[in-house]
């Protein structure tokens, strides 16, 4: 039984079979478009489990076709880019995508990302809709936060750094860790922005209610009941 259905999407054919090959050797069905158009049309189509998806696409690029996936569904998308400038790869997870590969990559790297990501997005399937840690609240369906009965005005950022705290209170989480929850593989490099998010929630808690975060030192971060 096929372990899930991945459209490639990339214009260079050599790309798209050595990922076939790679996809369909760990027991992955595959199929392939060679634009965003015929992309768009397989999507609509096959409703595959994950799109790995090339920046750079005649027709319809890479950033339109993520868009209007997004505009109809949440399947998980890895943008694979020829880029390596941090813009690119901050719009694209902008737009949804959830990880993104840099050309010239490997394929084994590929294929584990594929698996990261697609266990990551269905493990928060059968996660519970809420979650409560002493008089902390978080309705992770419809991204609403509170505090001893108070709203917490959170970025969607600081509600999926919170809400990965949330899910295991008491374990403490580095901050690579935290970013894979948050952002996936892509934003690696960019940890001391979590130190930044953590300070911005604090000041958004009620002071001494409910729960608190714990700076681990030479670790991370965990969440607590105060």
């Amino acid at each position: 039984m096929a372990r899930g259905k991945i459209l490639v999407v990339d214009d260079e054919p050599q790309i798209v079979d050595l990922v076939r090959l790679y996809l369909q050797r760990d027991g992955y069905q595959v199929t392939s478009a060679r634009d965003g158009q015929e992309a768009l049309t397989l999507f609509h189509r096959d409703k595959p489990d994950l799109v790995v998806l090339d920046l750079m696409l005649p027709e319809v690029d890479g950033i339109e076709v993520c868009r209007q996936i997004r505009r109809h569904s949440s399947v998980p998308i890895i943008m694979l880019t020829a880029r390596s400038e941090d813009m690119d790869k901050l719009l694209g997870l902008e737009l949804g995508a959830d990880d993104y590969v840099t050309k010239p990559f490997s394929p084994r790297e590929l294929v584990a990302r594929v698996g990261a990501v697609l266990r990551r997005t269905r493990d928060e399937v059968v996660q519970p809709q809420t979650v409560m840690v002493g008089t902390l609240k978080l309705d992770l369906e419809k991204y609403q936060a509170s505090c001893h009965g108070q709203p917490l005005d959170l970025t969607a950022i600081e509600f999926k750094l919170l809400a990965t705290l949330a899910r295991s209170p008491g374990r403490v989480f580095t901050r690579l860790q935290i970013l894979d929850q948050v952002h996936g593989d892509a934003f690696e490099g960019y940890e001391r922005t979590i130190d930044a998010h953590i300070k911005n929630l604090r000041h958004k808690f009620p002071e001494g209610k409910g729960c608190r975060i714990v700076t681990v030192h030479g670790i991370g971060y965990k969440l607590e009941e105060a």
